[in-house]
């Protein structure tokens, strides 16, 4: 069945757009025009690059039944963990450019790894097709009910009156809360000590706790426990309040100096092994925009404090490049170095 490509499909690379050029050869055209009316005519793979139950696999999981739904093929979602999401990375950056091995992207695995891995064994904007932005879900930074603050400026005089006497979690060194937290330290200038962890799940056991006393991550791992009144929330990292958590301030609104521009959100996307045929990469882009406009699936990620972010693969592609500029420069600035 012939299938509409519509303007989805800017921001690919030379290769892939070739068949919506005069000069393209024939022969890649042909292949290209083939593959788009025949796709999918198999299951796909979507990879998720970190353990099941993580932000990054609830929404690769909702994606995929999506996608599975719309065209009637089962979407398997592969978990392979290991090197902050390097290793489920690299192993979609080798697969077959066909469009049915994708990854389920994150701002750590597509613009912070860079700078943490030298021998990186991909890179995020030549090793892939950028394919749909889906997802911005703001950090949240939270203390334990024994600290004497209840709004960001107090936490930050507290730690400067107190330097490296307040210790922070993160999922480990590198880690989004990691480097989140790092950049707020730098453009405030408190002093927090870092606690990395493996993993977001016992960092947060441990400021239930007691044993930490803040963590700025990502808000689906917080948003039950705050919402029970077992930590408090001071601040969001968006550049405005989100409906899960109205009541909460952004960072900017805190009137700390140097924090009138703070923004530092997690991100989530589809990306596709970088010669995947342009027809497919906007096919697929296409059906995961038309499943984040629908009512049931941004009900579903506002529940978790998740944003839909419907945009073009050239959009996500300038956010990845933008990004890994941004997060090297507060890599470099804070001397972040990985295990």
């Amino acid at each position: 069945m012939a299938r509409t490509i519509g303007a989805a499909t800017t921001g690919i690379t030379r290769r892939q757009a070739c068949i919506f050029s005069a000069g393209c050869p024939l022969w890649l055209a042909n292949r290209n025009a083939v593959a788009a009316e025949t796709y999918p005519d198999h299951p796909l793979h979507l990879v998720v690059p970190f353990t099941p139950g993580g932000s990054t696999d609830v929404l690769a999981r909702g994606i995929g039944q999506e996608l599975g739904r719309a065209w009637n093929q089962a979407v398997v979602i592969d978990n392979v963990p290991g090197a902050g999401g390097s290793v489920g990375a690299e192993k979609v950056a080798k697969a077959p450019a066909d469009g049915y091995t994708l990854l389920m992207g994150h701002i750590g695995t597509l613009a912070i790894n860079p700078s943490l891995y030298p021998k990186l064994g991909y890179h995020p904007l030549r090793s892939f097709a950028p394919v749909a932005w889906v997802a911005r879900v703001p950090n949240v930074l939270v203390v334990h009910a024994s600290v004497p603050a209840r709004t960001l400026a107090e936490l930050i005089a507290l730690a400067k009156a107190r330097p490296g006497q307040l210790a922070y979690g993160s999922g480990g060194n590198g880690s989004a809360a990691h480097i989140a937290m790092e950049y707020l330290k730098l453009q405030t200038g408190a002093s927090l000590l870092h606690i990395p962890y493996r993993g977001t799940a016992p960092a947060v056991n441990d400021l239930l706790a007691g044993q930490l006393q803040a963590l700025f991550t990502g808000t689906p791992a917080l948003l039950p426990h705050i919402k029970a009144g077992k930590l408090r929330a001071l601040a969001v990292s968006s550049p405005r309040r989100i409906a899960s958590l109205p009541e909460v301030p952004t960072v900017a609104e805190s009137g700390v100096a140097g924090t009138r521009d703070f923004e530092a959100d997690q991100w989530y996307g589809v990306v596709a092994p970088a010669a995947t045929p342009a027809p497919i990469v906007a096919m697929i882009n296409q059906q995961i925009n038309r499943s984040l406009d629908s009512a049931e699936v941004r009900a579903r990620l506002a529940a978790e404090g998740a944003e839909a972010t419907p945009a073009t693969p050239q959009a996500f592609g300038q956010l990845i490049a933008s990004e890994i500029v941004r997060w090297q420069r507060v890599i470099k600035a804070a001397r972040i170095t990985v295990d």
